[in-house]
């Protein structure tokens, strides 16, 4: 952990209790600062209360009064799904207080060598790739951190000069990360999300290349090459580009040739080894292992992590197989791409499960792949006619279910050996569960209820 002395003696407000904001306001304190933590909800458990108070940190809860933008902070530490317009944030907007994430701030406190990701879609499956490769040839620590659930001022924390961390970083993350400057920043893709928080595609992109936006020529930017779109994204950085690419050949980085991944013109290993199912992931194998090679790892320690890795839960994760079906959770495909691109993973007829949140748009891009890949359908949740729609437009078989729990007998019924029964639902959960990660859990409880075996 780096020594720092630019909070002492500063008043800081935290805003938020997720985990990252607890320990944030932890750490603040052991860095001098005098701290306020605000949740607009009352949390269940008082043991998070007690232990902030304990730690002589001033706590409200139960909304977030506007009354303290008057209260003379200096900075503030904003939870990054906090939106902008919220009134007490536009507040501080206004009157100029500088306002980050944690993600500054482990930043700052960091001094090892840093791997960040950020994209649309990918991004924790190359983040945990990227960090298994790194560790099979390190002699020091390397750990991951960030948007996959692990809090990177924690990890910092503990971390020295020879250390590496490997963080995932959200469009959320990096629009509070003013000063961030990974030596590897790695984007996998930009599609259109969050725009909800964004405004315009433009307002995502511009977080996104905030991961860039410090870098100099003595850096890398590691980018998916796939679209012309994303290399022109590319030329705004002053990094070293590194591109990698699935359809595009490039001797500069890593890409695929005739079934074969290369490295800068040199074979590393056929892309059927890859025990990742699917496209995307061998987008994904491909930033994983340009981010690796940069770092100086061995083709044989690539090679174990890609041959012995099964998947991030919710992320097109293998759950078992059961009197000849295969059961797959794709919890984490919220968007019409993700489920595109699942879908051409799979060579054996799927039963997919698909719907959630309306966020307002239709589904008729996915109809060529229901065509191709889909034997029949099974709809949930606020988007369910329009999900119907596209399976009709598409002459696939659809029937209505109450929720994805209720949908798995329902895709048993209608299976046969050799099929995939698939959830990826191309929508956000929060019609009907408070998380992707908790759907994509009660659908494997669902699978084992059917089959009465665990997942593997």
């Amino acid at each position: 952990m780096k020594k720092i002395d630019e909070y002492q003696g500063k008043k800081v407000l935290v805003m938020g209790f997720g985990i990252s904001g607890i320990n944030a306001a932890h750490l603040l304190v052991k860095l001098g600062a005098n701290v306020t933590a605000n949740d607009k909800a009352t949390p269940k458990n008082n043991d998070i209360v007690e232990d902030l108070e304990a730690d002589g940190i001033k706590v409200i809860t139960g909304n977030n009064p506007i009354s303290l933008a008057n209260e003379g902070f200096d900075v503030v530490v904003k939870n990054p799904g906090i939106p902008y317009d919220n009134p007490l944030v536009a507040a501080f907007v206004k009157q100029g207080t500088p306002i980050i994430t944690e993600a500054e701030l482990g930043w700052q406190i960091f001094d090892g060598h840093l791997v960040s990701v950020t994209g649309s879609n990918g991004k924790t499956t190359t983040t945990t790739l990227t960090q298994l490769m790194i560790a099979e040839n390190a002699k020091h620590q390397v750990k991951y951190a960030g948007n996959i659930g692990i809090s990177f001022s924690k990890i910092a924390e503990d971390l020295e000069s020879d250390d590496t961390l490997v963080t995932e970083l959200s469009s959320f993350q990096l629009l509070g990360a003013p000063t961030i400057r990974p030596h590897i920043a790695i984007i996998t893709n930009i599609f259109s999300n969050h725009l909800d928080y964004h405004k315009t595609r433009e307002n995502y992109i511009n977080a996104k290349l905030n991961i860039t936006r410090n870098q100099t020529k003595d850096d890398f930017l590691v980018i998916n090459w796939d679209r012309d779109e994303w290399q022109k994204i590319a030329q705004r950085s002053q990094a070293t580009i590194v591109p990698f690419s699935r359809l595009n050949k490039s001797h500069e980085g890593a890409y695929v040739e005739d079934g074969m991944i290369y490295w800068r013109g040199q074979e590393v290993m056929p892309t059927k080894d890859i025990r990742l199912i699917g496209p995307q992931n061998v987008e994904n194998a491909l930033a994983a292992i340009a981010a690796a090679k940069l770092s100086g790892v061995t083709n044989d320690a690539i090679k174990k992590v890609l041959t012995t890795f099964s998947g991030v839960r919710h992320r097109l994760q293998y759950v078992m197989e059961y009197q000849e079906r295969l059961f797959y959770n794709d919890s984490k495909s919220t968007d019409i791409e993700a489920t595109e691109v699942a879908l051409q993973g799979f060579d054996r007829p799927v039963i997919l499960l698909a719907g959630g949140l309306d966020r307002g748009y239709t589904f008729e891009r996915l109809v060529p792949y229901f065509k191709k890949h889909v034997k029949a359908m099974i709809v949930f949740g606020e988007c369910k006619d329009k999900m119907r729609d596209a399976g009709n437009q598409a002459g696939v078989p659809v029937i209505e279910s109450e929720n994805a729990i209720t949908a798995v007998p329902e895709a048993w019924k209608l299976s046969e050996p050799g099929d995939v029964i698939l959830l990826s639902p191309a929508n956000a959960s929060w019609d009907q569960f408070p998380s992707f990660e908790v759907r994509g859990d009660k659908f494997i409880e669902a699978v084992e209820d059917l089959t009465g075996k665990k997942e593997q």
